[in-house]
């Protein structure tokens, strides 16, 4: 953005602020999506309407869109759950420090997110549902339920209650349903998306090959994700519903394609579908120069001499005075989270994310779901194995994915732990070492899972968004807390950070929407009720 290119940003604004003083109707509503009649004469009724869910996972574009994808990615994602789980600073601030990143959650913001995480792929979806039961193609309404939820999951687990059984209806006031349904409902989505297009994959039969930029139509690559993303919804409800979340862990790791266990088996969007996506992060760097190295990930990579830390991130600039001596010889430095300052010199030097133009954008990794499978083993080792091996087995493909030859025993066995953070000179700061834990497996139980979470949270890098809804499921990794709260007023406190976003003022304009909005809030805390602030825990977050 650039003074969050401040031009864009007021276009930006000015278009939410349109959103926000309509209703709760236009919210449910994708402008931008073409007509029924438009995708039958392009000849993209049905494959572009795939695409356009992709793209939508993780808002991403293409060269041709400019920066208008990148700065709904940084308004709607960067600026909030990609700061909030302690990978990334920043070398600026905005509304006069009021803003998503020191904890005070703009509404033109959080109104993007919900854009970009339930409305923007709510048309093409319906769309895709209806094709399907017309053209009795069953294979392509599965692919869309596994996209749907790839992109709906992230609405859940950032509001809380949301539309989901009633999205197929005509009216656009849809009512909300409490969590603990909605993943009751993703589960039984995945369970018959993955059934049908296993029947596919056991066939060779492949699946909007010319449209699909994940796969290319490889349906044994879908099961594979579909599983993987079944586990990792399971985990996530382990600590409120540890039947629900057994049961589905062990459909997913246990199915005769199972999950992803390679690196080539990654759910990224970089090439395909004939286009070549742009990553936004990048944009954000090296353009916008404001995204920089988060004050935790220093703490925690310099600390552990972690070999992945040259892949993340690039050795501050050879002006700068303010860097610190790594194991590689190099010298890296790390914005905190939650200053008020706007850009400066200082911060610009410091270490950006060494990610390229044409570095995919993830949605899941091997890495990761080594990790789901270490905790869930972790809780219930006769079903899952050693807790131990599939740890080593996370960190190793993490060093994979990564580029990262070092030994992994080496690692395990050091006695490293995490350093402090300090930064010097007129900017300064210091925050003590999060913790003391080593990489060694060992300790107690809950030792053992902050152990997992802290390699889970360093290999799932840039992927912010999941990193901060692990964050707050767990309580791990211990994080660097933001320097400066400005979110009080809306229940936030610098220990125990943001654990949702709050509706969008547009939900409760009209009538109308005001009773969905009354309703939707008395579906929080099982059913119990809650109020509308960042300080409201979500079902999942109940450890």
């Amino acid at each position: 953005m650039k003074k969050i290119n401040q031009y864009k940003l007021f276009v930006g604004v000015c278009a939410l602020s349109l959103l926000i003083s309509c209703d709760y109707e236009d919210i449910n509503t994708n402008p931008f999506e073409m007509t029924e009649k438009e995708g039958v004469r392009d000849g993209v009724a049905v494959g572009g309407l795939i695409t356009a869910m992709e793209k939508t996972v993780s808002p991403v574009g293409t060269q041709a869109d400019g920066t208008d994808v990148v700065n709904q990615y940084q308004i709607a994602y960067h600026l909030s759950a990609d700061s909030w789980s302690g990978f990334f600073g920043q070398n600026n601030s905005w509304n006069g420090g009021n803003n998503n990143t020191s904890f005070f959650l703009m509404d033109g913001w959080i109104s993007s997110t919900y854009t970009h995480s339930y409305t923007n792929v709510l048309d093409s979806w319906k769309k895709l549902k209806a094709s399907s039961e017309k053209n009795n193609t069953p294979e392509v309404f599965a692919l869309a339920q596994i996209l749907k939820i790839s992109v709906w999951h992230k609405t859940l687990e950032t509001f809380g209650p949301m539309p989901y059984s009633h999205a197929a209806d005509a009216s656009m006031n849809i009512p909300f349903d409490q969590e603990k349904e909605v993943y009751a409902s993703m589960f039984g989505d995945l369970t018959n998306a993955i059934e049908i297009l296993t029947k596919k994959a056991e066939n060779g039969v492949a699946v909007m090959t010319d449209y699909d930029a994940v796969y290319g139509g490889d349906t044994k690559k879908w099961v594979k994700y579909a599983n993987s993303l079944m586990l990792r919804l399971a985990v996530r409800v382990r600590f409120a519903d540890e039947e629900m979340a057994k049961k589905y862990a062990t459909q997913a790791v246990k199915h005769s394609i199972g999950v992803m266990t390679a690196k080539d088996e990654v759910a990224q969007m970089g090439m395909g579908a004939g286009m070549v996506f742009r990553n936004n992060i990048e944009w954000l760097s090296e353009q916008y120069n404001e995204t920089r190295m988060g004050s935790s990930m220093f703490s925690y990579l310099m600390g552990y001499e972690d070999p992945r830390l040259g892949a993340y991130f690039k050795p501050v600039d050879a002006t700068s005075k303010l860097g610190q001596l790594a194991y590689d010889g190099k010298q890296y430095q790390a914005v905190p989270a939650g200053h008020t300052y706007g850009q400066n010199e200082a911060y610009k030097l410091f270490s950006k994310p060494n990610i390229a133009s044409s570095t995919p954008t993830y949605w899941m990794r091997a890495s990761e779901v080594y990790f789901l499978r270490a905790e869930a083993a972790l809780v219930w080792p006769d079903v899952f194995g050693s807790a131990e091996a599939l740890y080593k087995q996370g960190i190793e493909m993490s060093f994979q994915e990564n580029g990262v030859v070092a030994p992994v025993d080496a690692y395990l066995n050091s006695t490293k732990v995490p350093v402090k953070h300090e930064v010097a000179g007129s900017y300064s700061c210091s925050f003590a070492a999060p913790t003391t834990a080593t990489a060694k497996f060992e300790g107690s139980s809950e030792e053992k899972l902050e152990k997992i979470m802290i390699q889970k949270w360093i290999a799932l890098y840039p992927n912010g968004q999941e990193a901060w809804t692990e964050w707050r499921r767990t309580g791990y990794p211990k994080l660097n807390s933001v320097m400066v709260n400005r979110g009080s007023s809306q229940g936030a406190t610098k220990e125990s950070g943001i654990r949702r976003m709050i509706y969008p003022t547009s939900f409760y304009q009209t009538e109308e929407g005001k009773a969905i909005y009354a309703a939707a809030l008395k579906l929080f805390n099982n059913g119990q009720g809650g109020e509308d602030k960042s300080s409201t825990h979500l079902w999942w977050d109940c450890k």
